[in-house]
């Protein structure tokens, strides 16, 4: 569901073939597919090994492509160093993340090159993100990150702004049954399936997800998440 966000900002920054992309909490991959097939050489942390085993399945053993069990210090060193970062998981989704975020970005920066680009992205305001309500479910309550969050964490991890924008990205699914199931993939409600289970969670979910139906039975939630670029010192 963020692959506008992928693409906007990859845009922007002319990613491609001279590009050397560590991606932080890289996730099962999909971002590092479209960065791959515009050329980059591309490497992606995430301690989440079931999602890894995704991202593995779609880099499909490329020579241009690494995927890393752990944190960025188990990325490195990179030779050549990496000239951009990534850190596609918004934050504002839960208690904690953005100090995760901001150690991890300190853990990262010594692998890049003097002056290395640096992508930080976040959830837009709650009256503009139809899934907030949906991430309330089961204790998943979207904390409301202020207006200079992103930049706030990226001054306290000794980076230096250079822009941003703000990227319209739609949940759409078929019906309620792939919504759930689609929700669910992104571990924010793992900590509330082990509480309880899966399927009082899931059922939760879909009572949520029912003011965001429409006629044909499909779920459609406007979405709008910011992105921040920044440079490593």
């Amino acid at each position: 569901m963020l692959v506008p966000l992928y693409e906007a900002v990859y845009e922007r920054l002319e990613v491609g073939a001279g590009t050397r992309l560590l991606a932080l909490t890289c996730g099962s991959g999909l971002a590092l597919l479209i960065a791959r097939t515009r050329g980059a050489t591309v490497t992606g942390v995430d301690t989440d090994s079931d999602r890894l085993a995704l991202a593995r399945e779609r880099m499909d053993g490329s020579p241009t492509a690494r995927l890393v069990d752990g944190g960025p210090g188990d990325a490195g060193p990179a030779r050549p160093a990496y000239n951009l970062i990534t850190a596609f998981q918004p934050i504002g989704c839960s208690a904690g993340d953005a100090e995760d975020l901001e150690q991890a970005l300190k853990d990262a920066v010594g692998l890049t090159e003097r002056g290395s680009l640096v992508v930080l992205t976040g959830w837009g305001p709650p009256e503009r993100c139809a899934t907030s309500g949906v991430l309330r479910v089961a204790g998943e309550r979207r904390r409301s990150a202020h207006r200079d969050a992103l930049e706030d964490i990226a001054a306290r991890a000794g980076l230096n702004p250079d822009g941003s924008g703000r990227v319209a990205c739609p949940f759409g699914y078929a019906d309620v049954d792939s919504a759930v199931r689609g929700l669910m993939s992104t571990g924010l409600y793992d900590a509330a399936v082990r509480e309880t289970d899966q399927a009082q969670v899931g059922k939760e979910i879909a009572e949520a997800l029912h003011d965001h139906r429409r006629p044909d039975g499909t779920v459609w939630m406007p979405n709008v998440f910011r992105y921040l670029i920044a440079r490593t010192p």
